[in-house]
């Protein structure tokens, strides 16, 4: 796919009149990625990113989110308080991100107009085309404004949602409910933490209601049907939260389970994290498995070949979040088992 931004129709009668194209679009691909990566310092330096957007920037990963939210439950259990979250997304990000308040945001942070204008130019009338072998389709217009992926599209993203994500601050601080918050990308986070539960989940509730009505007024919608709590308690005693009505506000009843999976982690209530080292155990057996189909494909790898395949695929899978439940004081004792006995098995 072609993406050339308004020219006039060009003739590609020969093969020779299509290559100044294909190579104009890789070197507005190069182009894209310096200007990505200028913009990105530029907004960091100037602090211009709200502190709990962790997706969408440089060093910064799902791990960091994951961090976040784990140290968040500890601090609130020494406080004896409970922890309630309430995770929602925003349907179809991307496409939906307004051009117009994109444009008036990059103009707030301080760029020269011209680079306002640019990317003005950037997210409207961009045309394409489509070639297979010698058929080659005539040129139509895309509207596709922010795509998923360009380089250019986790940082425009990051700004747009920046004051969001601190007009919501201030609108809930006005309203005097404590709750914290993490984004990462289009997935956010919403978290409560109280002695009484039921006002955890009241918290909750006023909350998403003052979401759903400023993304409404940033051009945005909730996916409800993604929407899902869930609740981190140490009581050893019986724990049944009551569910959380969101239908006045256009979503579902949200029952909690007992488990609950957030940017690839397994999370329980007690952050034990059984059900998230048995998983990527297994996952891990099955890669291993696979491994031995590419050795037959190979003819056979070596001994070495297939510990350095180990060490840099497998592993990676293996020890994927352990950042959060290896630390000081930390029970351990049924994960390391867990992971000796996966690469026991993985050896063999």
């Amino acid at each position: 796919m072609v993406i050339i931004p308004k020219p006039n129709k060009p003739s590609y009668d020969s093969p020779k009149s299509f290559c100044p194209i294909v190579l104009l679009n890789t070197i507005g691909k190069l182009i894209e990625k310096v200007i990505g990566k200028r913009l990105h310092f530029l907004i960091v330096r100037n602090d211009f990113i709200h502190p709990s957007q962790l997706g969408d920037l440089k060093f910064k990963s799902t791990i960091d989110a994951g961090v976040a939210l784990t140290h968040i439950i500890h601090s609130g259990w020494s406080r004896n308080c409970l922890t309630s979250t309430l995770a929602f997304n925003i349907a179809q990000f991307f496409p939906s991100l307004n051009h117009y308040f994109l444009t008036r945001i990059l103009h707030k942070t301080g760029l020269d107009n011209q680079i306002v204008n640019f990317f003005g130019n950037y997210l409207s009338d961009r045309k394409t085309s489509y070639k297979w072998n010698s058929f080659l389709l005539p040129i139509v217009n895309i509207n596709v404004g922010v795509g998923q992926g360009s380089t250019l599209s986790p940082i425009l993203s990051a700004l747009y949602l920046s004051p969001f994500l601190y007009i919501l601050e201030k609108h809930l601080k006005n309203l005097k409910i404590p709750i914290s918050i993490i984004s990462f990308v289009d997935n956010r986070l919403l978290i409560s933490q109280d002695k009484s539960l039921d006002i955890s989940i009241s918290h909750l509730f006023c909350s998403y209601n003052v979401v759903t009505n400023l993304l409404d007024k940033f051009r945005l919608i909730v996916e409800h049907l993604k929407t899902d709590i869930f609740h981190f308690s140490r009581s050893h005693g019986l724990f049944n939260p009551p569910p959380l009505n969101l239908s006045p506000l256009g979503g579902p009843i949200l029952s909690p389970k007992s488990s609950w999976k957030y940017l690839g982690f397994s999370f329980d209530r007690k952050l034990t994290f059984h059900q998230h080292i048995n998983f990527y155990s297994n996952k891990v057996l099955s890669s291993v498995k696979c491994m031995k189909l590419l050795g037959n494909a190979s003819h056979g790898i070596t001994p070495i070949q297939k510990r350095l395949l180990y060490r840099c695929c497998i592993l990676l899978i293996a020890l994927y979040g352990f950042q959060l439940w290896f630390y000081h004081y930390a029970p351990l004792a049924y994960l390391l088992k867990a992971l000796e006995k996966m690469q026991r098995r993985a050896a063999i």
